[in-house]
């Protein structure tokens, strides 16, 4: 008998085992998934509106920001967009950018519940005269997460939005998120922003919010609604109050 087949298969079985093992090793050695995790995000909103006070004064708005996440809970971030509220306010401000920088902690405490705690600094470049107080912010935060419902608390550190000494004045947002159709999501918010520090009590109001988003080919579109009871004494600028009612359009993208 011929010692031609006998080889070929002592030589067939051992390529396999060779391959068994090589796929094993293979599998055994395959890279981890990263913790670390980059996203970046852009919008085109027909006004910009911030705690109920329109920022542009009813122009348009590009906004765009990129955040880092760790598996641990930890990220930090950075986002943008253009105003016109504090040149609108005080013609010698050249000051067209906010621009601000975050970082924090997120940890789900259980099912459907989660923590976020962190810094966030609103930052406004550009020059100012001499003697204004500059609106550069700084607050700390806390949020907790149930489902869809949010509450969240934010503490200033000091000067707010160039209000002088307010150091304490808070903000208290309750905001829900709802999908009542599939890709179509339902939200609505109520916020009160309160200045503390001697003569700053016209400061405080509420504002709302309420509005529809659609996911649409990777794109978000929007419309919402805002509102607040801000004073005309403290929130009048080239004779509106910029705490009126307001109706924002946009279109935005994650990426």
């Amino acid at each position: 008998m011929s010692r031609l087949p006998r080889t070929l298969r002592h030589l067939t079985a051992a390529l396999a085992i060779t391959g068994l093992f090589a796929g094993s090793t293979l599998a055994q050695t395959a890279a981890p998934a990263s913790p670390h995790s980059f996203t970046g995000n852009a919008g085109l909103y027909s006004q910009y509106v911030f705690r109920g006070l329109t920022q542009t004064n009813e122009k348009p708005a590009l906004q765009g920001g990129f955040d880092y996440a760790h598996s641990s809970g930890f990220y930090a971030g950075v986002w943008g967009s253009n105003i016109s509220w504090l040149s609108d306010a005080v013609p010698e401000v050249s000051a067209s950018l906010e621009l601000d920088t975050y970082f924090g902690y997120k940890k789900t405490l259980a099912d459907d519940l989660s923590l976020d705690v962190g810094f966030l600094r609103y930052n406004y470049p550009g020059s100012y005269p001499s003697g204004m107080t500059k609106p550069d912010t700084n607050e700390i935060y806390a949020a907790i997460t149930w489902k869809w419902i949010t509450a969240k608390y934010s503490y200033s550190l000091g000067d707010t939005f160039g209000v002088g000494d307010a150091r304490g004045t808070d903000y208290i947002d309750l905001a829900a998120s709802y999908e009542v159709a599939p890709k179509l999501v339902l939200s609505a918010h109520w916020g009160r922003q309160k200045y503390r520090g001697a003569g700053h009590s016209d400061f405080t109001y509420d504002d709302w919010k309420a509005g529809l988003a659609y996911e649409l080919s990777g794109f978000n579109l929007g419309l919402y609604g805002t509102g607040s009871n801000a004073k005309d004494s403290a929130y009048t600028i080239r004779g509106k109050n910029i705490g009126r009612s307001q109706v924002v359009a946009y279109v935005s993208k994650t990426f």
